[in-house]
C-alpha cells in the first residue's frame, strides 16, 4: 500500500503535463475509448496510452475492457483527496469540481487553437 505522501505525489506530478490535463478535460464529458482519447493529439497511440498510465496510477482515471475495446472513466475522487491535502494549509478552498471543468475546458480549447501536440514518445 502507498503512503498518502506518495499518492498525492502522483496525483500532481500527473496534473503537471498539459497532454495530461487536457485528458482529464476530454473525460469530464463522458467516458471515452483509448482510440478516440488520442484521436485529438498529434502522437503515437503508444504515446497516449503512457499518459493514460500515468493517469491511472495516480488514481484520477480507471480502465476498463468492454470486449476489444478500453474505456477510460473520470475518477474524481483522488482530486478530493488533492483538495483535502491542500486545505490543510488553509489558503486553499475546497476544490470546485465546477471550475476545474471550466478550466480544464479552457485549457483544451487554448491547446486546440494553438495547434496540434507534438510529443516524442521517446521524451516520457
Amino acid at each position: 500500500m502507498t503512503s498518502t505522501a506518495d499518492r498525492l505525489s502522483a496525483i500532481f506530478a500527473a496534473l503537471a503535463d498539459p497532454t495530461r490535463r487536457a485528458i482529464l478535460g476530454m473525460l469530464l464529458e463522458d467516458d471515452m475509448a483509448v482510440t478516440d482519447v488520442a484521436e485529438p493529439f498529434a502522437m503515437s497511440l503508444a504515446a497516449v496510452s503512457k499518459h493514460l498510465q500515468t493517469l491511472a496510477e495516480a488514481g484520477l482515471i480507471s480502465r476498463e475492457k468492454r470486449g476489444r475495446v478500453i474505456w477510460c472513466k473520470l475518477e474524481p475522487d483522488a482530486l478530493r483527496a488533492a483538495s483535502v491535502w491542500m486545505q490543510g494549509f488553509g489558503q486553499f478552498d475546497p476544490v470546485d469540481l465546477d471550475a476545474l471543468e471550466r478550466f480544464l475546458e479552457t485549457e483544451l480549447q487554448q491547446d486546440t487553437l494553438a495547434g496540434p501536440i507534438h510529443e516524442d514518445p521517446a521524451e516520457d
